[in-house]
C-alpha cells in the first residue's frame, strides 16, 4: 500500500523553458540510467526478497518509493520545459533551426515531426516513459536476482551511471531552476551509492560476500581456474595490475596470469538426423 502527497519531493522551477533540454531530461526518466529503471529495480528486489529479517526489504521499499518522487519531479520539469514548444508547423519558430533540434535528428523538419509524434501527440506536451531518442522504457534493465549481495552491487552500478547522467545534465543547462533540481538529485544518488555499499558492508564486507553466491561451496569449483587472469592478446602482452598478482580481495586465493590456450578439443557434432531437414550429404 502506498500513499500520495501532491506536493513535489523538491521544488521544480524552470526559469527559461527549453524544449531541447526537455528531450535530454527524458533520458533521466526512461533511459537505461534513468529513474524508472532504479524505481522498478528496487521494487522488484524488495518484493522478491527472502530473508530471516525484513529490514532489507523494507529499506528497498522506502527507496523505491522515493524514486517515484524523482520521476514526478523530472516529468514536471519536462512539461515545464515544453511550455514554449510549437504545437504545429505553422506556429512561429516551428521551423527555426534551434527548435528543429528539439526532439529529433538532423533537420528542423525531422526534429519537429519527432516532437509532434511523441511529446505532443502522445503526451500533450508532457513527459513520456521513454528515453531521449523516444524509445519506450521496456523493463529490460531491471536486475532483481533474489541474492541480496548481487542486487546491492547492481544497485551501486545503477546509481553510479545515474549520477553520471545527472552531472552531465547539470553541466548541460544554464537554467538556475534546473540546476537546483539536479543538484538535489545528484545528492540523492550519492546517498544511494553509500546506502547500497553499507548493506554490502553489513553483510560482512567483500571478503564475506564474494564470490556471489557465497552459499555455494568453493571447493566444488575448478580450483585451477578460479583466480587466473586470462591473457587473450595475440602478442602475449598482459595489462598488469592488482588483478594479476597478489592475494585476491576475498582473501581466499592468489591472482595468477594464464596465457589463454584451448583446454578442450575441437567440437564434433556428428552427422545430422534423418528427420532434421539437412542436406543428404550431412546425414550418415
Amino acid at each position: 500500500m502506498y500513499y500520495y502527497d501532491k506536493r513535489l519531493q523538491y521544488p521544480v522551477v524552470v526559469d527559461r523553458p527549453d524544449p531541447r533540454f526537455a528531450r535530454m531530461l527524458q533520458q533521466a526518466i526512461g533511459g537505461v540510467e534513468g529513474e524508472i529503471r532504479v524505481c522498478m529495480q528496487y521494487f522488484f528486489q524488495a518484493w522478491g526478497n527472502r530473508a530471516p529479517t525484513t529490514k532489507y526489504r523494507d529499506m528497498l521499499l522506502h527507496t523505491a518509493t522515493e524514486e517515484i518522487g524523482h520521476i514526478e519531479m523530472l516529468a514536471t520539469a519536462v512539461a515545464l520545459n515544453l511550455d514554449q514548444a510549437p504545437a504545429s508547423l505553422q506556429e512561429e519558430g516551428a521551423t527555426d533551426s534551434i527548435v528543429g533540434a528539439v526532439m529529433g535528428g538532423g533537420s528542423a523538419k525531422a526534429g519537429i515531426e519527432s516532437l509532434i509524434h511523441k511529446n505532443l501527440l502522445s503526451g500533450g506536451l508532457a513527459a513520456m516513459p521513454m528515453d531521449s531518442d523516444g524509445v519506450p522504457f521496456d523493463m529490460s534493465h531491471i536486475y532483481a536476482s533474489g541474492n541480496v549481495a548481487a542486487d546491492m552491487y547492481c544497485n551501486v552500478a545503477a546509481e553510479s551511471t545515474g549520477r553520471v547522467l545527472a552531472v552531465r545534465l547539470f553541466n548541460a543547462t544554464d537554467d538556475d531552476g534546473m540546476k537546483k533540481m539536479l543538484h538535489y538529485m545528484i545528492a540523492r544518488d550519492t546517498m544511494h551509492q553509500q546506502q547500497w555499499l553499507a548493506v554490502i558492508e553489513e553483510l560482512g564486507a567483500e571478503a564475506g560476500n564474494l564470490p556471489i553466491p557465497n552459499s555455494f561451496p568453493q571447493e566444488q569449483e575448478d580450483q585451477a581456474n578460479n583466480y587466473n587472469f586470462y591473457a587473450t592478446s595475440v602478442d602475449g602482452s598482459v595489462p598488469e595490475g592488482r588483478w594479476t598478482t597478489g592475494p585476491t580481495p576475498d582473501g581466499r586465493g592468489e591472482f595468477t596470469v594464464f596465457r589463454n590456450e584451448p583446454l578442450g578439443d575441437e567440437p564434433v557434432l556428428g552427422p545430422a538426423r534423418p528427420d532434421s531437414g539437412a542436406q543428404a550429404q550431412q546425414i550418415a
